[in-house]
């Protein structure tokens, strides 16, 4: 008899594309995941993946009872959460999709404490840049973005956080300051933002622009005198003691990303993504 735990490891062995990943990512031996795979194939009569050097490949036959795995997680998923409005216990499932940023910053102590609180809630996190979040947001109970609220959602602001360059250098202000520019992969509304400031700087002008994958390592590379970088106060905090640095200022106003939580008002009918929400909005961030 085929299990749900049989259709999830359908789809991992497909996400992940080798068995030897698999059986990592589900912790147990890879004999253990072969033979299970054989068994299900037995049962469906059919191969499912073709075995390669390099990764599995999936078969005609393969797709079609990968969508069937994936219809039956999926109502299974929903039938869970439809016990949980039943119960009163808070418990099911939370998807989150969140920030890079507000992940590293705030993300573990906020479920520290609310796992601490709900601990029968089973939590699934992704992680990126805002832009990548938003192009699949209806998988998610919650998304935590940054700059622009998403399209048909309800979202709420949860903070606004201002922006700082950073230099080990002074910023004078009767000379050019000719430097590197640091930059950090993000979505293109921060890049945006920062190059419409610089376009409207007298005294501040990039020689080069070099981008690094994360903010931590932008950040260190700033420290490490290689050039200028516009960090958020959520991250620039610590430093803005130590190093030279200018508030990013158009029309007498600081420039700020706003931090947003995001959601389908359905969603929050769950007892488990409405107290999720609550803490968000209790919590406090940047000062």
């Amino acid at each position: 008899m085929i299990k749900i735990d049989d259709y999830e490891l359908l789809i991992k062995l497909a996400d992940i594309g080798t068995i030897r990943g698999t059986a990592k990512a589900v912790l147990i031996s890879q004999p253990a995941v072969s033979q299970r795979l054989k068994y299900i194939e037995d049962y469906f009569g059919v191969q499912i993946f073709i075995r390669t050097q390099k990764k599995l490949i999936t078969t005609p036959s393969g797709e079609i009872i990968l969508t069937h795995a994936s219809e039956v997680l999926s109502r299974e998923n929903e039938l869970k959460n439809e016990l949980t409005q039943t119960s009163n216990v808070v418990q099911g499932t939370l998807s989150i999709a969140c920030s890079s940023l507000i992940s590293q910053r705030y993300l573990p102590s906020i479920l520290a404490s609310y796992t601490k609180t709900y601990p029968r809630v089973s939590v699934d996190l992704v992680t990126g840049i805002s832009e990548e979040i938003e192009k699949n947001h209806h998988e998610y109970n919650v998304c935590i973005i940054r700059g622009e609220r998403l399209r048909d959602s309800t979202c709420m602001k949860l903070f606004e956080d201002p922006l700082y360059i950073l230099d080990t250098e002074s910023f004078p202000k009767d000379e050019i300051k000719e430097r590197p520019l640091l930059s950090f992969n993000s979505d293109d509304s921060m890049h945006e933002v920062v190059d419409q400031w610089l376009s409207n700087q007298t005294f501040i002008k990039p020689q080069t622009s070099i981008t690094l994958d994360q903010i931590e390592t932008c950040k260190q590379f700033m420290k490490e005198g290689l050039g200028m970088a516009v960090l958020p106060k959520s991250v620039a905090e610590p430093m803005l003691e130590s190093y030279p640095h200018l508030p990013l200022i158009v029309k007498g106003k600081p420039v700020t990303r706003t931090t947003w939580v995001c959601f389908q008002e359905g969603d929050r009918l769950l007892p488990q993504v409405d107290h999720f929400i609550e803490v968000l909005l209790q919590t406090n961030y940047v000062s």
